[in-house]
């Protein structure tokens, strides 16, 4: 017996008792499904294809949860699709590199290999007593040679297309994991895997060039409107930030070369009263005066320990120290300070910002504290910034800023600001971008090694794709430790190897690529599964790419989601597909909680998915999830039942029980109530699956369950009628979408050969869709005076009749005569009285 979420107590041995033996039938038809490859998509059946796809797994102990909702609602479609007439592919595959295995590998003193495919069988098993549509025989794991061969030979596409380099620079270094990590990978100022406060290292890294896909990945958005969630849409403009403005160079004392900053308000130019360089970027430390150096250094050492989050926080006291250089502003040739100050970022533009006091917040208070200018130059009616310590943001008339005094048109300013940069050659209309370029190398182990030979004559040098793929070393245990660079720096056997273009000592590169990178593609490669002359082949993408619909959690909005789209569109480039948007809809499921909270050993309140179902049947669990709420909507495992799940089970299967018409049989002659429930219930559950309704969908068939259950407890034909017969094939049907044992049983059981999911959606009779009866407003001087119940088919002078005859109407009336009616068939009657 077992206790969960809302308290209520099941025996499993009540299943078989109510006729419907849940193991039984979960063993049973995992062996059918199996033995009969019932889900194996063909690629030579001419049917019109269907690609569905859920966010591939990472292999980490076994299915949770979450993994019960999200993969419960991408086989809601794949089946739905299925029984609709298509030929679907529903692959699965594991994301099968990263930290946890590195990490269990060193605490076990073993391989990650190892930890990694028993996690796999662990999952693999799961997810087949989960009863999911999957096609086994496209199964992929990230970290097969197999497969990582073919993320190195696109990596080296991109490096000769010029969309990979390597550069110095500082990055966001974890040190715990002893890895560095991507911009998107840090939040709130720590790393998103275990926790740890992010701080800065210099590191020469390699990166991808997303930027130069910034507005593509913009544009194309379009495309996607409708299909994909609004938040997620949202989320990824507003990490790729686009900004409209101008390029300004400002010529710094000392320095042939001036420096260049990006503004969107170039029409404040006259308000500028000093510039701030970000202390951690080349710019400072190239340009600091010698006598101010010591005390920048120092400076910088203190910037290096805080995180980004901190420094652009609007609470965080800002700070800096002058560099001991000026620059000159061309507008109007006044020589400015320059500082180094934390709350510019080295990622941001040149690194370089004009500070503008008077306008911007944190340039006033940073000019209010080490008593800088501050100089207003749109007058918005509000104080003077230099006397309120407010910044004044909005339009108004400018001021003090030269000839553009008296106007009080923004667009103007800034055209005519830009006009004069350009015609001095001292900047330029640009759009820049939030977005910076992908970071992805990692200094780790268990990833996909970096196929590039670094020769001290020739500099970086592709693997031949011959010598592809470039295996990892045996390393394991304590080998793997973190030592703060790659532990494949110390396999001196595999990084010493001569240069294939010139024959000379070279060492390889010894970092890894991060895990985003091979979840980038791997939704091209199921289309292609064991092909070994590349990644996919082209007619294989063309027969079953972009994917129609993908499942995942949004939190994969502004990496996973945004690296694919990046992928997608330089394959397409380089001629690999022929379509810009890998996923055409995209389907978010919400989080399952417990207890108000996110389920948490510290919490103890944990909810074993494995004992869920031991306790209910996988049935009753997948019911559940789905029935709880919208997809989108996080599930309270406290606030469900799947014991109540569990029971309307029981009652759907005791119909198929019940039955005794043949199959075949005729349902025209049955009861005709029956029959308007269960074709309404097939046109509007079709509508609501197609929608992504599905918890509605769930309630509409137990409604027809509790209408089938009336018919037959009805004196008369009962389990003969034929129209019984018709509503319980339906809701055997309906209910494989999400409950597919129970479907099976309830399949067999009337008679057909499995498998239901081979069987077809039946077609809603438009006759019997027909409503008995619409309401028929009246109205008497534009009031409504009644509501009057009609059959559709009612004629004008029908309608009118009965509009006078309602008593409600003729006191509205009160013996006046009808001067006019206007009739709007079925639905209104609006009559105008005489004097």
């Amino acid at each position: 017996m077992s206790q969960v979420g809302s308290g209520e107590q099941v025996h499993t041995e009540e299943v078989g008792r109510a006729g419907y033996d849940a193991k039984a039938a979960e063993a049973k038809w995992q062996k059918y499904w199996a033995d009969h490859e019932t889900f194996r998509a063909r690629d030579d059946d001419a049917r019109e294809r269907r690609y569905v796809l859920d966010m591939f797994p990472y292999p980490s102990g076994d299915l949770h949860m979450g993994h019960a909702e999200a993969y419960a609602m991408g086989d809601v479609v794949a089946r739905m699709w299925r029984l609709r007439g298509y030929n679907v592919m529903h692959p699965i595959g594991w994301d099968a590199f990263g930290l946890p295995a590195e990490n269990a590998a060193i605490r076990n003193n073993e391989h990650p290999a190892r930890w990694t495919y028993e996690n796999i069988a662990t999952q693999k098993k799961s997810f087949q007593r989960y009863g999911l549509s999957l096609d086994w025989s496209r199964e992929l794991h990230t970290c097969d040679e197999e497969y990582y061969v073919w993320t190195q030979w696109l990596f080296l596409e991109f490096f000769k297309k010029g969309l990979a380099y390597r550069k110095d620079g500082y990055v966001n270094w974890c040190p715990k994991d002893q890895t560095v990590l991507a911009n998107e990978q840090v939040k709130e100022g720590l790393c998103e895997r275990c926790g740890s406060v992010v701080t800065k290292r210099e590191l020469t890294q390699w990166y991808f060039r997303i930027t130069d896909y910034a507005q593509q990945l913009l544009d194309d958005m379009a495309q996607l409107e409708g299909k994909w969630p609004d938040r997620v849409l949202a989320m990824q403009r507003n990490w790729i930030g686009r900004s409209e403005g101008a390029w300004v160079d400002f010529t710094i004392e000392g320095r042939d070369k001036p420096v260049t900053v990006f503004t969107t308000r170039p029409d404040t130019l006259y308000g500028a009263t000093f510039m701030v360089v970000a202390p951690d970027s080349a710019l400072a430390n190239e340009i600091v005066a010698d006598a101010q150096r010591p005390g920048f250094e120092e400076y910088l050492e203190k910037v290096k320990r805080s995180n980004e989050i901190e420094r652009l926080s609007t609470e965080h006291v800002k700070t800096g120290v002058p560099l001991g250089v000026e620059a000159i502003n061309p507008v109007n040739g006044e020589r400015i300070p320059v500082w180094a100050a934390d709350y510019v970022l080295s990622e941001y533009g040149s690194g370089a910002i004009m500070a503008v006091p008077a306008h911007d917040q944190r340039d006033l208070d940073f000019a209010k504290k080490y008593n800088l200018p501050v100089r207003r130059v749109i007058d918005t009616g509000e104080p003077d910034p230099a006397e309120s310590g407010i910044a004044t943001t909005g339009d108004g008339s400018y001021v003090n800023s030269g000839p553009l005094d008296g106007l009080s048109d923004k667009d103007s300013g800034k055209k005519r600001i830009i006009a004069q940069l350009e015609e001095q050659s001292t900047g330029k209309a640009t759009v820049t971008y939030r977005l910076r370029d992908w970071l992805l190398s990692r200094q780790r182990f268990w990833g996909c090694p970096i196929p590039i030979i670094h020769c001290p004559h020739c500099g970086d040098v592709a693997v031949p794709v011959e010598q592809l793929p470039v295996r990892l070393p045996d390393l394991r245990g304590e080998e793997l430790a973190p030592k703060g660079v790659s532990p494949l720096a110390a396999a001196t056997a595999w990084k010493n190897v001569p240069c294939p273009a010139c024959g000379a000592p070279a060492q390889r590169d010894t970092d890894t690529m991060d895990t985003f990178v091979d979840s980038s593609w791997y939704f091209l490669r199921y289309c292609s599964p064991g092909y070994d002359k590349g990644p996919f082949r082209p007619e294989d993408l063309a027969r079953w790419a972009p994917i129609d619909q993908y499942v995942g959690g949004v939190e994969h909005a502004t990496m996973h989601l945004l690296y694919s789209r990046f992928f997608t569109k330089v394959l397409r480039d380089l001629g690999y597909l022929n379509f810009s948007e890998p996923f055409t809809r995209l389907l978010n499921q919400g989080q399952v909680i417990n207890e108000g909270k996110a389920m948490s050993k510290s919490l103890g309140n944990g909810v074993d998915l494995g004992q869920q179902l031991d306790a209910y049947g996988v049935d009753a669990v997948r019911l559940t999830v789905v029935f709880a709420g919208p997809p989108e909507d996080d599930i309270d495992w406290a606030d469900v039942s799947p014991a109540s799940s569990l029971r309307f089970l029981q009652r759907a299967h005791r119909l198929a029980l019940e039955v005794s018409s043949r199959p075949g049989s005729n349902p025209a002659s049955g009861d005709p109530t029956l029959r308007k429930a269960t074709h309404k219930a097939i046109s509007t559950i079709g509508e609501l699956i197609e929608s992504g309704r599905f918890n509605v969908a769930v309630a509409r068939i137990m409604e027809l369950v509790n209408a089938t259950r009336k018919t037959l407890d009805a004196p008369g034909a009962g389990g003969a009628d034929p129209a019984v017969r018709e509503a319980t094939e339906f809701i055997a049907q309906a209910l494989s979408l999400f409950a597919p044992y129970v479907a099976e049983e309830m399949w067999e059981t009337l008679g057909h050969e499995p498998s239901i999911a081979n069987s077809t959606w039946p077609s809603a009779d438009p006759a019997l869709l027909a409503a008995d009866e619409v309401t028929l407003v009246v109205q008497v001087q534009g009031k409504v005076r009644a509501k009057l119940q009609v059959d559709p088919q009612i004629g004008e002078r029908q309608a009118v009749a009965a509009a006078l005859a309602d008593d409600n109407v003729q006191r509205a009336l009160a013996g006046r005569p009808v001067l006019k009616t206007i009739v709007k068939l079925p639905r209104l009657v609006s009559i105008v009285p005489g004097a």
